[in-house]
């Protein structure tokens, strides 16, 4: 066994952890990982990587199921709409350049990551929790299909476009979310693989060893996910899709392009957190302060 396959292996325990505890990130890490570790090319690391992240959700969901953070209606339903459109999507990746799916895929996840970052609309404004309830059949639908088609043409489980869907959209808890959304990615993982062996030969060898040791690493992960508060689990996910986002963005650019693109991602970077403190109340760079601030009495 070479020490690039066991660099490969143990990575791949970092992908499991990332599905078990945020419900998402795996092919965020395992298209990186089989493109610039392993030495796939850009589809064969798309394709390998929805039957990693397919699997892996699949045996991580029963964990979450478990601990009552799965809403079945909503997951089956949202992956059955998402599994048409990752087809689709899968079918039409298999026809498009790897550099600029690689680059669709990382934009995407900047984007996600700024969403997650600046969490719901007058969240908790009354001081209650987020309901655990359905959402409606056709706001479902409507969700799945559009994710869906992202999902299958860039190679993406999905985790982080659904969360955000199921969290940010739909107003279900984290913790429900993240649960919900294996289901999901299961589902259209194995719909958009499917899309892409059309087109796309597979190195099962290495693949199968990959989703062994992210299988172990969900079965970890997911005993966290529900001791760790929502919050928390909001803004982990937001700067980790944000930095490696970032990663896949500067890889794929030109080398005389790459420091004014990761100059470019800072400001952007900046001037959110920027309009995050000055304009949003519940903006949580404010919030770490607010203990301070509420000694300091307000103006009558």
């Amino acid at each position: 066994m070479t020490l690039t396959l066991l660099l490969v292996l143990a990575l791949s325990v970092v992908i499991g952890l990332s599905l078990g505890v945020l419900g998402g990130g795996g092919s965020i890490l395992t298209v990186p990982i089989l493109v610039y570790v392993a030495g796939f090319e850009a589809k064969e690391a798309i394709a390998a990587s929805l039957f990693v992240v397919g699997v892996t959700s699949a045996v991580s969901v029963i964990s979450h199921a478990r601990g009552g953070r799965v809403m079945w209606r909503t997951g089956l339903i949202f992956g059955a709409a998402g599994m048409a459109g990752a087809f689709v999507g899968g079918l039409l990746g298999g026809h498009i350049p790897g550099q600029i799916l690689l680059v669709a895929f990382a934009v995407m996840m900047v984007a996600t990551s700024v969403a997650m970052l600046r969490g719901r609309k007058k969240k908790n404004d009354d001081g209650a929790a987020p309901v655990k309830h359905e959402l409606p059949l056709g706001r479902v639908l409507l969700d799945g299909a559009v994710v869906g088609l992202i999902t299958g043409l860039v190679g993406a489980g999905g985790g982080f476009l659904v969360v955000p869907a199921l969290a940010l959209l739909g107003g279900l808890p984290m913790s429900v979310a993240v649960g919900t959304s294996l289901v999901v990615i299961a589902m259209k993982s194995f719909a958009g693989l499917a899309g892409y062996l059309t087109t796309v030969q597979l190195d099962w060898g290495i693949t199968l060893g990959v989703t062994a040791a992210a299988i172990a690493g969900s079965l970890a992960g997911s005993k966290l996910a529900g001791r760790i508060p929502e919050a928390v689990l909001r803004k982990a996910f937001g700067w980790f899709v944000l930095a490696m986002g970032t990663f896949v963005l500067i890889q794929q650019a030109p080398a005389d392009l790459r420091w004014f693109i990761a100059a470019g991602i800072a400001a952007l970077t900046a001037a959110t957190a920027g309009i995050c403190w000055f304009f949003i109340s519940s903006c949580p760079l404010r919030n770490r302060t607010s203990g301070r601030r509420s000694k300091i009495p307000s103006p009558a």
